[in-house]
């Protein structure tokens, strides 16, 4: 088999949320339990295999796992799995690509600058809100005191695919002070739908960026994660559905990873259609290898 190492939601190689992909002959052989391994073996975030160059029903069959189990959709094997699609399969210049994963179609569109594919958008499923939780509650989680939660907005499970508990806060001193207590966590998810947290506010590292973001996944194997794009989906859908922009849409910058070195930009567009909110959420992918799995 091929494979290929990206970093995705990236402005430059080794930074942003890292991302293995595998494709040809060979896996289409694999089993579940094999394609687990070869990701526990590789130990990113996450690793995506692509079933088949040939598309079904105009997109291509591609699965995600993580180093603990496999995950329905993810936003940065997404973007990264599209981009080498693109890059090493099509070959050519597309507007578009779609990826058949568990929770449906999902398109993923191309803006090139100079031939090359630079910012690339995923059109996530409409925003889904769950289950209101406390305060003291996540407090507790993030060894966090209570104060340094935003009382302005609540603290919710959003779902564009992939539910998380959306925590908002008030300043970057929080934000970074923030640590999972493992016990508390692990006591917490057996209540609820959504398994990781999202964390974030509205002071940044970088003035030019809008918002600063954390999550953390320990049940699925990830004590932090650099940059997800799933999660940041769910903040978007979050942030129009509580006007925490003050406008009806949003079209902002959001920088995660700085707290475990790897510095990530996510974009994102979200507006409120009708019944439903529309979700999108983009970002730059950069090569970094091509090898041979044997």
């Amino acid at each position: 088999m091929n494979f290929y190492i990206v970093d995705v939601f990236a402005e430059s190689k080794y930074a942003g949320n890292q991302l293995a992909v595998f494709c040809g002959a060979g896996v289409a052989e694999l089993s579940e339990a094999e394609m687990l391994l070869i990701a526990r073996e590789i130990n990113y975030s996450e690793t995506t295999f692509i079933r088949s160059p040939d598309r079904r029903y105009n997109g291509y069959d591609v699965r995600i796992f993580t180093p603990k189990k496999e995950l329905p959709f993810a936003g940065h094997p997404t973007l990264g799995t599209a981009f080498v699609l693109q890059q090493e399969i099509i070959g050519e210049k597309v507007d578009r690509v779609i990826l058949n994963l568990a929770v449906g179609q999902i398109p993923v569109t191309f803006n090139y600058h100079n031939q090359s594919a630079d910012i690339l958008w995923m059109r996530q499923n409409p925003p889904t809100f769950g289950q209101v939780l406390s305060a003291e509650t996540l407090a507790s989680i993030l060894n966090l005191e209570v104060d340094e939660i935003d009382a302005k907005f609540p603290i919710q499970e959003v779902s564009t695919g992939v539910p998380f508990i959306i925590v908002p806060l008030k300043n970057l001193a929080a934000l970074k002070k923030a640590q999972v207590n493992p016990d508390k966590y692990f006591e917490l998810i057996d209540t609820t739908e959504a398994k990781e947290i999202l964390i974030f506010c509205p002071e940044t590292y970088s003035d030019i960026n809008d918002l600063s973001v954390r999550v953390f996944a320990p049940s699925l194997g990830i004590p932090e994660d650099p940059a997800t794009g799933s999660a940041n989906g769910c903040l978007a859908g979050y942030l129009v559905e509580y006007g925490y922009c003050g406008e009806a849409k949003i079209d902002v910058r959001v920088e995660q990873g700085y707290e475990i070195g790897r510095p990530s930009l996510l974009l994102l567009k979200a507006q409120r259609n009708q019944e439903e909110i529309e979700v999108l959420v983009g970002g730059k992918v950069v090569m970094v290898a091509k090898g041979e799995f044997v």
